[in-house]
């Protein structure tokens, strides 16, 4: 039995963690909490929103918030953890922090979307309704800040 892990933590978008140094690892599934030392047998199940925690030979705690994702335990040596989005942190409270800030950055994103797919949809009807009554003059369709579509004409 090895002394240490080799644990990768990755996001379709980057490496979040590579280290072969952890001696020991907790996270979480749908059965509830669970550890991982070195020699563990092999391992494969889904991760849910959880913080994936480890620390070193130098007993220095490590935190990953993780959105959903799959942990692999592979010959008692290396786990694996590929996930849609993770945080770093290196603190709970610092960690709790940076994921706030990503899911208000997130929520951002949604609401800037959201308004231009109103924006678009509005302006396909005034093109429909120019076609469908050419001769007349189109209702005018205006969004507001909100992202909701009133009629103006």
């Amino acid at each position: 039995m090895s002394a240490a892990l080799s644990l990768t933590v990755a996001t379709p978008a980057c490496v979040l963690v590579d280290s072969a140094q952890a001696v020991a690892l907790r996270a979480e599934d749908e059965t509830g909490s669970f550890g991982i030392l070195p020699g563990h047998a092999d391992f494969l199940t889904i991760l849910t929103p959880c913080v994936l925690r480890w620390h070193g030979a130098d007993q220095v705690p490590h935190f990953c918030a993780v959105e959903e994702g799959v942990l692999r335990v592979a010959q008692g040596k290396t786990v694996t953890v590929a996930c849609r989005d993770g945080v770093l942190g290196e603190t709970l409270d610092t960690l709790e922090a940076q994921v706030r800030l990503a899911r208000a950055k997130r929520l951002d994103v949604l609401r800037g979307a959201r308004v231009e797919q109103t924006r678009l949809h509005a302006q396909a009807v005034r093109q429909l309704l120019r076609y469908l009554r050419p001769g007349a003059p189109a209702a005018v369709a205006r969004v507001d800040g909100h992202g909701d579509a009133e009629d103006v004409s």
